[in-house]
């Protein structure tokens, strides 16, 4: 059987696939240099294999292809499910289409008289001096307003006009709109009317029906109304892309099973990660939980691994083609309420991750006075100008001009047949008109590698800028982490990026270039239900919090479909002072002293101060189901070498580091054992990426394959 773990990033698409079949190897064996294979305990192996997200000449979706390649089955050949168990995914397909504003048609239905609430949002102001206030455009095409009214303690103030109602909504149906939000006013709480649209809507035909009491059931009429728009949005779009990687896979079963297998085999389980870190089933797999699938993968391998490897306070950084994705650890999951993602608003559990535009495929440009490191993308087509497209010189390429990326170390995956390296004279001819460029417009005389370790260095200080923002800007003392580096990029400028936080330590995963994929084979089934309180935390409220707690229980069990009592469950509530609307949350507990003191202890790491005069307010509450998954096994490699044997390097080559050339050793990762020591500058080579070792840097192996690189205190 083939267990396969995939996640489609913006330039790359990685998997990581575990099997026991022997022919699978037998095949992928042939081709070393495009497949990493790792042995396990009980006659099973890892594969792991890249492949470019868009390549249009070659395939159409490149995570079926990948499974194709990895079988050895071609384009034309139904993939064999008998031999796949399960098939865990990430996606950006909901992502990008926010970020392009390709979602599907949308008619907002919403309580007469706040027709534009959503468009006036808050009046928020992220940047009080602009004097141009740009507004995001909004995702819902037409607006119905309905002349409904509940008041706030569930009195109906104005009964809904049903006929009024499927006159409008059938005149919107004409104009090709087939998804609809329904938000009203106090529905958080009172869903009647909601539910009452939403029958009318389906009964007309509306395909997708996003009612704001399920999709967040929360106050604030315009979190929950920008969440259910965002929901309405992109979920067709899911549903078109779950449909055609169940088509690809012959999958289903009765009168919509197109298999030609016969029927003793089962469907193949397949599954999506969501952006608060956990696998939910593909037909429940929804808009409002996509946004941040693929990073979400990446946060939940970085932490189990760094967990296996013996650390716990972990700064997660993923470097890949388009963006880089950070995040802080200190114990268990950190998730937020309220986020902003390519500019919609949205009020659901998503993990606290920051993202900013700096990739491997990030554009360099000089301005005329200064240097520029995005936010622009060369994507994976036409990608850097290495990758033989007529693409933009990029941060991959400032790495190859510097050295640290070599062509004979990367894949050659490149040109119209897909099949040549990286090309280097192409990117050293682009830096040496640049610094021409450059030296005309400022009189400034740099060599072309200066000119590459210049915007290096940009892009690391944007970097190390969105960690601070997720650690110093909170209170946690960053240099007592540990940095876990993963992403195709990540290994290049690991060591530059502690530099720059006084970070000491650095944890390397044997799979780090494709740790997002193989996060979602370590990931669970997670379930998590919120509901809205708004009340003052007194003793005589904690029963009503209990009994909401087991209704959220009840309903989060529902999700996973497994009435077994293993399942694990976690309580939190969100607190804040009355008067103020930032909250925080803490665990649930029976006695409202604990609560409190804990609040106090985050609110006073967090903001500096606490107010002891000034009672507490429960916001909401949440329950999260965790049902544990099998995970896949580590294995521990063996010494084979005597200890007072030094590895050697396969070449020297040339690096650029600290304003001048490095003749520095290549090493290959699968040649070096544990306790091995490295010294900087020195490159190790991985099939699946490359790792930079600075000078002052040394780099360790562990028993568990782990490369740990620490810092070396510099003797003046």
């Amino acid at each position: 059987m083939l267990k396969v773990f995939a996640d489609r990033g913006g330039t790359f698409t990685d998997i990581v696939a575990v099997t026991n079949n022997q022919a699978i190897i037998d095949g992928l064996s042939k081709h070393p240099e495009r497949f990493l294979i790792v042995t396990l305990p009980n006659q099973q192996w890892i594969i792991v294999y890249k492949l470019l997200s868009e390549n249009p000449e070659q395939y159409e979706d490149a995570a079926i292809q990948g499974i194709r390649d990895i079988m050895g089955i071609s384009s034309n050949e139904p993939i064999p499910t008998e031999a796949i168990e399960v098939l865990k995914m990430g996606t950006t397909v909901a992502t990008n289409a926010l970020l392009e504003r390709k979602g599907d048609r949308v008619v907002l239905l919403i309580t007469k008289g706040f027709k534009d609430a959503l468009r006036i949002g808050y009046q928020n102001r992220p940047n009080i001096f602009a004097r141009h206030i740009v507004l995001p455009t909004m995702l819902y095409e037409q607006v119905i307003e309905i002349d409904e009214r509940y008041d706030a303690r569930g009195n109906e103030l104005i009964p809904i006009n049903v006929e009024q109602v499927k006159s409008d909504l059938q005149a919107v149906y004409h104009t090709g709109i087939r998804s609809c939000a329904i938000v009203f006013m106090h529905s958080d709480r009172y869903p009647a009317h909601e539910r009452q649209i939403a029958q009318i809507a389906q009964e007309i035909g509306f395909i997708q029906i996003s009612v704001s009491h399920q999709v967040s059931p929360l106050m604030k009429l315009v979190s929950r109304g920008d969440t259910t728009v965002v929901d309405a949005y992109l979920t067709p779009i899911l549903r078109r892309y779950v449909n055609q990687v169940e088509s690809e896979l012959k999958m289903g079963n009765g009168e919509n099973n197109h298999s030609p297998l016969p029927s003793p085999y089962s469907p193949i389980k397949l599954m999506f990660m969501k952006s608060d870190g956990g696998l939910v089933a593909a037909e429940q797999f929804q808009g409002k939980d996509s946004i941040l699938s693929g990073p979400a993968g990446g946060i939940v391998g970085a932490v189990q691994t760094s967990k296996r490897a013996g650390f716990e306070l972990v700064i997660t950084f993923d470097m890949g083609g388009t963006s880089t994705d950070v995040a802080h650890f200190k114990g268990e999951y950190e998730r937020q309420l309220d986020s902003e993602i390519a500019g919609a608003r949205m009020r659901v559990p998503v993990l606290a991750i920051n993202t900013i535009a700096a990739g491997g495929g990030s554009i360099l440009f000089f301005d005329g006075s200064s240097y520029r490191v995005g936010p622009e993308s060369a994507g994976s087509n036409p990608g850097p100008a290495c990758y033989r497209r007529d693409g933009l010189l990029a941060v991959t390429d400032a790495n190859v001009m510097l050295g640290k990326i070599h062509p004979q170390y990367f894949p050659s995956v490149f040109g119209i047949d897909g099949n040549l390296p990286l090309d280097k004279n192409i990117v050293i001819q682009k830096f040496t008109q640049l610094a021409q460029d450059i030296a005309s417009a400022t009189g400034n005389h740099c060599t072309p590698e200066q000119v590459a370790a210049g915007f290096i260095a940009i892009a690391v200080e944007n970097m190390a800028n969105a960690i601070k923002k997720i650690s110093l800007q909170r209170g946690y003392d960053v240099t007592q982490y540990v940095l876990c580096c993963f992403g195709g990029a990540g290994g290049q400028v690991a060591c530059l990026i502690a530099d720059t936080l006084g970070m000491k330590k650095i944890f390397l995963h044997p799979y780090a270039g494709v740790l997002s994929a193989y996060g979602m084979g370590l990931a669970d089934v997670r379930a998590i239900r919120e509901g809205g309180v708004e009340q003052s935390l007194t003793q005589a409220l904690i029963p009503e919090l209990q009994q909401l707690m087991e209704y959220l229980e009840t309903q989060a069990r529902s999700e996973i479909n497994e009435a077994d009592s293993q399942l694990e469950r976690v309580r939190k509530i969100n607190l804040k002072y009355e008067g103020t609307n930032s909250i925080l949350t803490v665990n649930f507990a029976d006695d409202i002293v604990v609560m409190r003191q804990e609040f106090e202890i985050e609110h006073k790491s967090r903001y500096g101060f606490i107010q002891l005069e000034k009672s507490l307010i429960v916001e909401s509450a949440s329950v999260e189901v965790i049902q544990k998954m099998d995970t896949p096994e580590e294995p521990l490699i063996i010494q084979t070498r005597p200890l007072n044997e030094a590895p050697t390097s396969v070449e020297t080559v040339r690096l650029f580091s600290t304003d001048r050339w490095y003749n520095t050793p290549v090493y290959r990762r699968e040649d070096l054992q544990p306790e091995d020591s490295i010294n900087g500058p020195a490159i190790v080579i991985e099939k699946i990426s490359t790792i930079v070792v600075e000078p002052n840097w040394q780099a360790r192996l562990t028993k568990c394959n782990h490369l740990i690189l620490q810092r070396q205190e510099v003797v003046i």
